[in-house]
């Protein structure tokens, strides 16, 4: 009996027996492996969860965010709460870093704390970036939607979708911050749908990459063009640790969001969005791969050779497919009490852990969805899908229904009859 348990197989990525294409070849730097062997002495133990609040956050870093690292306020969010801006360095080279202006987009936050604690701790390569670059981070753009592991900000607005209009207090603090800092280099650090596929293919998106455009028509200047080189160090940097799963984002002009303006603001700008890798949940391995990408970025930064890395290797990325389903049952006849049995194939989803509700699956499709792709499957050809209890709806008694987006929780047998000995069993 294969046995599914939903909740612990959610949020992953990608088949990973997947062999990765050909990567092209870095430059001479530190290794992927030597720069994950980095991340995990530096990992902030008091962190390993994607959903943590604004004062859950500050409590971990604070401990590395005096000394050689500045924190100040830089403004409040609409309920308040301060949106802090950390300063490393004195170099001549501006680089700003913002993350989680989606409330519930953690992972480079994550990954910020461990660059907190490497660079209080400082050694040879921290030190030529405290000579050459000044890096300014706002690891927590919108405290109020972190606070909810939402989306929007307080107002219900995405800070995202404010770069034009500066509704919001976050959006307008960020605005500030550019214009004040003058950052040559931006990095524009989100999560993406942990089902996005890479192109066409059965694979998932581990991280997406874009240099945005600035405008309609897609053209490429010089501060775009320097952004697509540092896309390309960082696809490099991590292709041994995520290879075959990087992905180039949809590159359509959006007026509205921050990423496109700040590249038409004149700061060459890197979109890294972390989707989902397999087995891992909470994101732990894609912290992993931010922390690698932006140390091989800022290294490129400072002695210059991001200059000299190939745009080919970005523009090669294939696209952002269509999202995949998490699980998807094959070929079974669905017995409902009540109803005739009937053929039908079952996609299900996980809802993400949220303050409010553990992780759940959810049955998102149900029909024939022989073109639908999945992160994995299971055929029930020639059995028969007993939904649980909770996967209907209708009083007891009543004429009852499997009902989409209700729990996925069922037992597939060789027998019609319920209480037959279980093949597979999915769980919630």
């Amino acid at each position: 009996m294969r046995y599914f348990k939903l909740a612990s197989i959610a949020l992953v990525a990608g088949c990973s027996t997947v062999a990765p294409p050909h990567a092209p070849e870095p430059p001479e730097k530190a290794s992927a492996e030597a720069l994950a062997a980095l991340h995990d002495q530096h990992i902030v133990r008091a962190i390993t969860r994607r959903v943590f609040t604004h004062d859950e956050y500050w409590s971990a870093v604070a401990p590395f965010t005096t000394g050689v690292v500045r924190k100040d306020e830089a403004g409040r969010s609409a309920h308040g709460r301060p949106i802090y801006l950390l300063t490393y360095g004195n170099g001549p080279t501006h680089v700003l870093l913002w993350s989680q202006m989606h409330g519930d987009e953690s992972t480079a936050s994550m990954a910020l704390a461990d660059l907190l604690q490497y660079l209080h701790g400082g050694d040879a390569r921290t030190q030529r970036w405290a000579e050459r670059l000044t890096i300014y981070m706002i690891p927590m753009l919108n405290p109020d939607g972190a606070q909810r592991f939402q989306r929007e900000n307080a107002l219900g607005i995405d800070v995202n979708r404010d770069a034009r209009m500066q509704s919001t207090p976050e959006g307008r603090t960020l605005k500030a911050v550019r214009d004040r800092v003058q950052p040559r280099f931006g990095f524009n650090l989100h999560d993406q749908n942990v089902r996005t596929r890479v192109g066409n293919s059965s694979r998932t998106a581990a991280i997406s990459l874009l240099a945005p455009p600035f405008d309609a028509s897609g053209s490429v200047n010089d501060v775009r063009r320097r952004a697509q080189q540092v896309a390309a160090v960082i696809r490099n940097s991590i292709e041994p640790l995520v290879g075959g799963h990087i992905t180039k984002y949809d590159e359509s002009f959006n007026p509205r969001a921050f990423g496109d303006l700040m590249q038409q603001w004149g700061t060459s700008t890197v979109l890294i969005e972390s989707g989902g890798w397999r087995g891992d949940p909470q994101k732990q391995h894609l912290r992993g791969a931010n922390f690698v990408a932006l140390l091989a970025a800022f290294d490129a930064i400072a002695d210059g050779s991001y200059a000299e890395a190939r745009v080919a290797d970005y523009e090669s990325l294939p696209p952002n497919g269509r999202a995949a389903r998490d699980l998807l049952v094959r070929g079974g006849t669905i017995i409902v009490p009540g109803l005739a049995p009937y053929r039908a194939d079952l996609a299900i989803d996980l809802e993400e852990e949220r303050p409010d509700q553990p992780a759940s699956a959810r049955i998102a499709e149900v029909g024939d969805l022989a073109e639908v792709q999945a992160r994995d499957t299971v055929d029930a050809t020639g059995l028969f899908v007993h939904p649980a209890e909770m996967a209907l709806a209708g009083e007891p008694g009543e004429r009852r229904f499997l009902r989409v987006g209700g729990p996925a929780s069922f037992t597939i047998t060789r027998s019609e009859q319920p209480g037959g000995e279980p093949v597979h069993r999915i769980t919630n």
